[in-house]
């Protein structure tokens, strides 16, 4: 079958893998010039771990991790307050743990796949059509055409959904922050492997050495204090990201200097993707387009790529019942979805407390850390995978 992919991210090139393994014909098109391989730092286990070995990109994968050792809470003077050992990850996940840039992971799955599918880079869908015999895909640049299927592989703010689905605002749950990151080089701060966060009631500010003298950068603040509508070109986005933060102390003033020779930052609200069905008709979404669990739950990315394999496999246990596919692959996976989105509501409030009680009571919290069964009261619901990653023989 031919299949268009809206989203050359991480959910896209791994279905396309998948397809290309099966017989299909997949098309990726993404909105973006090139292709972008910035981003955040992720936390990466579960089944996306798994379904990266079965892809055999788990070893290169793996030289772009980070050994992350502690996440460290600090005061106002940057004094440790409270923290802990990322160790109880590792325990948890059986050491099938790391943490590496998001855009390095989707690289190394788009470079499997990019000289075996087509990519049109700087295009974007406007318009999906079904008929009997296949659907029509209008592209901004390059006329109609044919498809037997669709995908939606294209984020939170899914361009396919809109088109196919309707209003953006019914799907997309604010989960109460919005989250800034963003790469710069020469910080003068510099904690090897350690994960360091200061935070205010409704604000945190967070940074991480990574290699090559670059240092990520990532603010979070509750949604109330962004005064205007989310800014999108990079001169307004360091004007509110300075109006939010200047006076918030630690190393917020230079963390804001260091945007001097930043040329991207992400900024973006924090949300939940809820889709009443995740397909209609020949389209059907995938990642975060269809079930964002939110930036701040840290399993987005493993997710993704978890829907891709899913859907590959569905289509080819039911020999190409595009009905059929879409039906089992979201009975298959919709439930255990839908726990990961509830733990990250419940997580999400511990990155960035509103209340100065809210602050004392997390950072108490990250001290019971190194008690094994307490650790696993508080994180298990969030590390834990209760999900057997089927195997469709592809």
């Amino acid at each position: 079958m031919k299949i268009a992919i809206s989203g050359a991210g991480v959910a896209g090139p791994c279905l396309a893998y998948w397809l290309l393994r099966t017989g299909h014909e997949p098309t990726l098109i993404e909105e973006s010039p090139e292709f972008r391989a910035g981003g955040y730092v992720i936390d990466f286990w579960g089944v996306g771990y798994d379904v990266a070995e079965r892809m055999g990109l788990l070893p290169e994968i793996l030289t772009h991790g980070y050994d992350v050792q502690e996440l460290r809470l600090v005061k106002e003077s940057g004094a440790r307050a409270a923290g802990f050992n990322v160790d109880v990850f590792r325990r948890l996940t059986h050491d099938r743990y790391t943490s590496l840039p998001r855009g390095e992971l989707a690289e190394v799955i788009f470079n499997s796949v990019k000289d075996k599918v087509q990519t049109r880079f700087g295009e974007t869908i406007t318009a999906i059509d079904d008929h009997r015999d296949g659907v029509s895909v209008s592209l901004k640049h390059g006329g109609t055409r044919e498809f037997d299927m669709v995908v939606g592989a294209d984020g939170p703010h899914s361009n396919v959904r809109h088109l196919v689905w309707g209003d953006q605002a019914s799907f997309e749950k604010p989960v109460g922050f919005h989250v800034a990151a963003f790469e710069c080089r020469d910080y003068p701060h510099q904690d090897k492997d350690v994960y360091v966060s200061y935070t205010k009631p409704g604000l945190s500010a967070s940074r991480f050495a990574m290699r090559d003298n670059r240092t990520l950068v990532l603010f979070i603040f509750e949604n109330e204090r962004l005064k205007a509508p989310l800014p999108h070109d990079l001169g307004t986005k360091k004007a509110a990201l300075w109006d939010i933060f200047e006076d918030m102390g630690w190393e917020a003033r230079e963390m804001l200097d260091a945007m001097d020779d930043t040329a991207e930052i992400y900024l973006d609200r924090v949300s939940q993707a809820d889709v009443p069905q995740w397909s209609k008709g020949r389209t059907v979404l995938i990642g975060d387009a269809a079930a964002c669990p939110s930036l701040l739950a840290g399993e987005g990315t493993g997710l993704a790529m978890t829907e891709a394999y899913v859907l590959a496999g569905e289509l080819a246990a039911s020999g190409g019942d595009i009905p059929a596919a879409f039906d089992a692959y979201e009975k298959r996976l919709r439930p255990f979805i839908e726990e990961k989105q509830k733990s990250a509501r419940a997580f999400a409030s511990s990155i960035a407390p509103k209340t100065e009680f809210g602050i004392w009571l997390r950072n108490m919290a990250t001290h019971l850390m190194v008690i094994p069964p307490l650790a696993d009261l508080l994180i298990g619901d969030t590390v834990k995978d209760d999900f057997d990653l089927p195997d469709y023989g592809i």
